[in-house]
């Protein structure tokens, strides 16, 4: 068995104080005879009638007016560890453009829990933080599918039995504004697991929120994941990451998956190896697809990322083994010393962190160092990819249909020290 220690991210208030209810939470005791705000997000799938007034919904009222309106709301009654809006953040000088931010409110001097890394897929456990114990003031809403091809909101809705909510929530420890977590089918209590219906839920948030700055993440089991009760996290950065602006290779694809319009590309000339999937003639075909590949690896017990970017129109999938390489002793003392955990945000190039030299010594180098040791090496890359091709269906390509000029066999390389791309100093983002 292969363990890591490590000083686990508080989600919620709720954490460490796992013991009983005695209050309004998340769990059948509770919930099923609560109301909540509901957002109906448009589908032609029935959702139980809710007693509230329908109206036309402007096209931002998801993320500006709802989600962020009420993460304030819920800063503003101090339920939040820190104030991540005073997080000092800047763009690391380079041609890559990382994004470091300093965030001291996660450097806890708590004593590290023992994770294991060895199992991507372990079952529920009840007598575990899970987020049925949740308190309901740390959640902003419900949001399920809509009868119609409108989204509506309720500001108050019985929460039927019959259909298991997906609630939305905050992070009490956020990474940066907005930082919210998508919890599938709370009451079903699902262990982290991609299945292809909460996929597509995530995706339906992206879609929705119409941002190409509002993005969500997935992170599994042994890619840091630290609470086995599945949940997506999601937040707001008014910036590009550095992986969205990254080359790609195109994958030659058979035909018949074709007619889905789903593309699938890997990516050049960035630290981690992964496969980009976009396009698709409607959500669930470029969801299912995904959600195959992120199966196929959790079957064959292979830790991994998820970014879903662009509005839920292009995804990246990051087969990771850092976590192993750092049970094992493969990971220099110098990264580990820094206690950043490369997960989903840190791969697509928005590295958190918890020290002050950290962040003002952080150069593009530090950077691309870091993520490489993410990185599966190009041997064990080619063998996942070839699981994955199987899984969805996809032929193992001879060749690949170039859309960059970037040559593949240097495109894992580190950066060339230069003038900086991006001036120097502090760029803050509100």
């Amino acid at each position: 068995m292969l363990t890591i220690k490590r000083v686990p991210t508080v989600l919620s208030n709720y954490q460490e104080d796992a013991a009983g209810c005695g209050r309004n939470c998340l769990g059948d005791c509770c919930l099923p005879l609560s109301k909540l705000p509901l957002y109906a997000f448009r589908n032609n799938k029935p959702l139980a009638t809710a007693a509230a007034s329908q109206v036309d919904l402007p096209a931002d009222f998801l993320l500006n007016t709802l989600l962020l309106g009420q993460w304030e709301d819920r800063m503003s009654q101090g339920l939040f560890r820190y104030d991540v809006t005073a997080c000092e953040t800047k763009v690391i000088p380079g041609g890559h453009g990382f994004i470091a931010q300093l965030n001291e409110g996660r450097h806890l001097k708590k004593r590290p829990t023992e994770f294991r890394v060895d199992r991507v897929l372990q079952p529920f456990d009840p007598s575990k933080f899970n987020f049925t114990k949740v308190g309901q003031e740390e959640v902003l809403f419900r949001f399920e599918a809509g009868e119609d091809d409108s989204s509506r909101f309720f500001e108050s809705a019985s929460v039927d039995e019959s259909v298991p909510p997906n609630v939305v929530a905050i992070n009490v420890s956020p990474i940066e504004y907005g930082h919210v977590l998508l919890i599938p089918r709370v009451l079903e209590s699902l262990p982290q697991r991609i299945d292809p219906e909460s996929f597509l839920l995530a995706l339906h948030m992206a879609h929705e929120a119409g941002s190409p700055y509002f993005r969500l993440g997935y992170n599994s089991l042994g890619a840091f994941a630290t609470i086995n009760h599945l949940h997506f996290q999601a937040y707001y950065l008014a910036m590009p990451f550095s992986v969205e602006k990254a080359p790609t290779k195109r994958i030659h694809i058979n035909e018949e998956l074709a007619k889905n319009g789903v593309k699938i590309s890997k990516l050049l000339n960035y630290p981690v190896r992964g496969l980009v999937y976009e396009g698709g003639n409607n959500l669930k075909d470029l969801s299912d697809v995904v959600a195959q590949s992120c199966i196929c690896l959790q079957e064959n017990n292979i830790p991994f990322n998820v970014l879903i970017s662009d509005c839920g129109g292009r995804i990246f999938l990051f087969p990771q083994s850092y976590a192993e390489k750092q049970a094992l002793g493969e990971v220099s003392q110098e990264l580990l010393d820094t206690q950043v955990n490369p997960a989903v945000w840190e791969i697509s190039g928005h590295m958190v962190l918890k020290r002050r030299n950290d962040y003002d010594d952080a150069s593009e180098e530090y950077a691309w160092r870091l993520l490489a040791e993410v990185s599966l090496s190009r041997e064990r890359f080619e063998e996942v990819e070839s699981y994955i091709f199987e899984a969805i269906g996809v032929l193992k390509p001879e060749k690949y249909e170039t859309e960059t000029k970037v040559k593949e066999e240097a495109s894992f390389q580190p950066p060339v020290a230069g003038p900086p791309t991006y001036p120097e100093g502090c760029l803050v983002i509100q």
